[in-house]
C-alpha cells in the first residue's frame, strides 16, 4: 500500500488522467445503456436475422448495390420518416438497422425507438465489422446466365 501511495504521490498527472479516463468510460456506458440502444456483433445479427429479422440498410442507393446483407431493404437514413409505413409493417420482427460504419445506425435505432419500435439493434461496426468478420455480401447487380447453344 506505501509502494502504492508512493507512485501516486510522484506520478500524480498519471493518476489523475487515469482516474478522469475511468469515470468517463463508467458516465458513457451508462448513458448507452439508460437511452436503451442496443447494437450487436455481426455473429449476433446472424442469430437474429436467422430468426427472421428485417435488415434495413441505412446507406444510400449506390452503397446498397455495391454490396449489401442477403435480404436488407434499403431505406436511406435520411428517408427514414417518408418510409414510416413501410417501417410500421416490421413492428412484430425484430429489426437490424445497419450503415457503413455503424454511426448513423445507432442514431437510427434511437429515431425508431422513440417511434414506438421496440425490438431494434443496430449492427455494432457496420457493413465493415460485417465484412470484416468474413460474412457474405450481395451486391445489387444482376448477372446474366450462360446462353445455351
Amino acid at each position: 500500500m506505501n509502494t502504492f501511495l508512493e507512485f501516486a504521490s510522484n506520478h500524480m498527472i498519471l493518476v489523475t488522467a487515469l482516474t478522469i479516463s475511468f469515470f468517463v468510460l463508467v458516465f458513457s456506458e451508462l448513458r448507452r445503456k439508460a437511452s436503451g440502444i442496443t447494437n450487436v456483433e455481426p455473429q449476433a445479427a446472424v442469430g437474429l436475422i436467422n430468426a427472421d429479422a428485417v435488415v434495413i440498410d441505412l446507406r444510400g442507393a449506390d452503397a446498397f448495390a455495391r454490396g449489401h446483407i442477403v435480404g436488407a431493404k434499403n431505406i436511406p437514413f435520411d428517408e427514414l420518416d417518408a418510409h414510416k409505413d413501410k417501417i410500421d409493417k416490421f413492428k412484430s420482427k425484430p429489426i437490424l438497422a445497419v450503415c457503413d460504419t455503424g454511426m448513423t445506425s445507432s442514431r437510427a435505432v434511437n429515431t425508431l425507438r422513440k417511434s414506438g419500435v421496440e425490438s431494434i439493434y443496430g449492427l455494432k461496426g457496420g457493413v465493415a465489422a460485417w465484412t470484416q468478420a468474413n460474412l457474405p455480401l450481395v451486391t445489387g447487380k444482376k448477372t446474366r446466365g450462360k446462353k445455351k447453344g
